[in-house]
């Protein structure tokens, strides 16, 4: 993807002074990310691009002029990563959102839709994301389903997918290539995948949880630069120093920035270090931030401030390919932002090729509303469910059976285990008197496809009723934690009435809550300030059966069923083993 200027010899002519900018900021602390300084100066602006940049003092000559009195003013925040459905927002009131905080640009990976409607999913985002006071560039999903034959989604994106994908005009990349099995064994599908990004020049996105040694080298030699998935700071540290795009991420879920930042904090050069947020929801972007919050708690944790907004503007502008991006200097897209305080990072105003589209925390410039077709359909394609269908039955009528329990390694940890337990049997069904055991399915919702798996899990944390959820990364099936198949049951069929969403139903079947996101069981048409209220009442309600424990439980279920993360997931097939690719039988030999 290319960013071009409108006119050349336009901008020329203004860079010479031959003819006035459009606009000028004075009085500015300006924050240079090629060498580190923090000056004076003033910016001019020719037709959305940096014309001149004067350190000191000048005599001013523009049609509007901005004075800065003596604010910071740096790039424009560029997240180097994010799921867009993960703010459960339709692409246009994600902007109204994030705009405020002094985000231009995201990198945006469209697979959670990919997963439910294919490439016409990808198209929707794309489309929705038109002419905005910002910029949402695309990476082509890559792994839809994450892990083919172990899963089953609404789509299965092959080489011409990502070909025809390829030709929408804000494509950057290839995103977050999840099977990182798939790519070190130099599988034949992936290998397609990726000679197609290389065709088209596009870079590729990584996702490599705990890949180390010989098998992180075979993961960088099939092509994905970048990484988004380090926990731990010797992780970081490794990936680091193999060449490897760090992107440090602050999403809803995963905080990383303190571990990332102690890995990497005695690197001589931090050119590799970029700041994503991945999945974050309305409420905390409203309360917190976007960007500039990633960027405020790098700050806090020790790094630098101009080595901080480096990493969310400059770097991630490399990392994608987009030249003369990510900087205020001359040639470069003229996305500002301007701040009181490098510390605080809340801005007074924001700058969208050279128009001001926010000030004080506030849009300044009209987002106007759009429809779509698809975002009327109903995506929960579920068949007339019984109770018969969340009853797990023993192969003995009673006694005892050794169950391979999917295990969490505690209430707050997103690893699990494949672990065998003896489990009581009662007429021919499984009894749990394990108090952190739970039953779990995960119910296919897409046209054709009757799957419905069934196991149990350990310290997943519910104490009583049932959570089902459409969002249920990344095939998004309906995934349901419970304590009896009549409280499944009831879970399971309010969200095929609503079209998909969250519910939560306490012990006696009684509905707590449900969140509803008509959208591919994924996204509400809601803007950020009303689905915020709608999503803190759902947390609540999780909170009631049993996550209490949790500063945000609201996407604690999404994580049983990612069999790209380590080490056992679910899946509408079963129990998977993520590190071997192979389902792990319920009952155990």
């Amino acid at each position: 993807m290319k960013i071009q200027v409108k006119d050349k010899r336009t901008l020329l002519a203004a860079a010479r002074g031959d003819i006035q900018s459009d606009l000028a900021i004075t009085n500015a602390r300006i924050v240079n990310v090629f060498n580190g300084e923090i000056a004076k100066g003033t910016v001019y602006v020719k037709d959305g691009f940096i014309a001149h940049v004067e350190y000191g003092e000048d005599k001013v000559d523009a049609k509007e002029v901005v004075d800065a009195k003596e604010q910071f003013l740096i790039p424009g925040l560029i997240d180097s990563h994010v799921h867009i459905e993960s703010s459960m927002m339709t692409p246009r009131h994600f902007a109204e959102a994030v705009i405020p905080w002094g985000t231009t640009m995201v990198i945006t990976d469209p697979h959670e839709i990919g997963n439910v409607w294919g490439i016409e999913g990808v198209q929707y985002m794309h489309n929705d994301g038109d002419d905005l006071p910002m910029r949402q560039c695309i990476d082509i999903p890559s792994c839809v389903p994450a892990v083919p034959g172990l899963e089953n989604a609404g789509a299965d994106f092959l080489a011409d997918s990502i070909a025809e994908l390829a030709k929408l005009p804000r494509i950057t990349g290839l995103a977050e290539v999840m099977d990182y099995l798939a790519v070190i064994n130099g599988e034949d599908r992936m290998m397609d995948i990726l000679n197609v990004a290389e065709e088209n020049n596009i870079y590729m996105q990584g996702h490599a949880p705990v890949v180390s040694g010989r098998m992180l080298s075979a993961y960088l030699s099939g092509g994905p630069s970048t990484d988004h998935e380090c926990h731990m700071s010797s992780e970081a540290y490794e990936k680091y120093r193999q060449g490897m795009f760090i992107d440090m991420r602050d999403s809803s879920m995963c905080k990383n920035v303190p571990a990332i930042w102690e890995g990497l904090k005695n690197s001589r050069y931090l050119d590799h270090l970029c700041i994503c947020t991945d999945d974050r929801e309305s409420e905390d972007i409203l309360t917190h931030g976007h960007i500039n919050d990633v960027v405020r708690n790098a700050i806090k944790n020790g790094m630098h401030p101009v080595d901080a907004i480096r990493s969310a503007t400059y770097n991630t502008a490399r990392e994608i390919g987009i030249k003369h991006l990510g900087a205020i200097a001359p040639g470069y897209v003229a996305d500002m932002v301007m701040l009181p305080s490098l510390e605080e990072m809340n801005p007074s105003q924001v700058y969208f090729e050279g128009k001001k589209v926010a000030e004080n925390g506030k849009l300044t410039v009209e987002i106007p509303e759009r429809s779509f077709e698809l975002e009327k359909r109903n995506s929960v394609n579920v068949k007339e469910l019984s109770v018969e269908d969340f009853t797990i039955k023993a192969p003995i009528e009673n006694g005892s059976v050794k169950v391979n329990v999917l295990c969490f390694e505690n209430g707050l940890s997103i690893l699990s285990n494949a672990t065998p337990y003896d489990i009581k049997v009662v007429d021919g069904k499984l009894v749990l008197e394990d108090p952190l055991m739970k039953f779990v399915a995960v119910v296919n919702r897409y046209e054709g496809n009757d799957n419905i798996a069934l196991h149990v899990v350990r310290e997943f944390g519910l104490k009583k009723g049932a959570l089902a959820s459409t969002v249920s990364h990344d095939s998004h099936n309906l995934t349901i934690v419970f304590d009896s198949p009549e409280n499944a049951l009831i879970a399971a069929n309010e969200l095929k009435r609503v079209g998909g969403g969250m519910t939560a139903v306490d012990e006696n079947g009684k509905i707590l809550h449900t969140l509803e996101l008509p959208v591919g069981g994924l996204l509400s048409l809601k803007p950020a300030r009303e689905l915020a209220k709608d999503a803190a009442l759902m947390k609540e309600a999780n909170r009631a059966v049993g996550l209490d424990f949790l500063e945000n439980p609201l996407l604690r279920i999404a994580t049983l069923a990612l069999p790209v993360a380590p080490n056992a997931k679910m899946s509408d097939m079963g129990l998977v083993d993520v590190n071997n690719k192979v389902l792990i039988p319920l009952f155990a030999d």
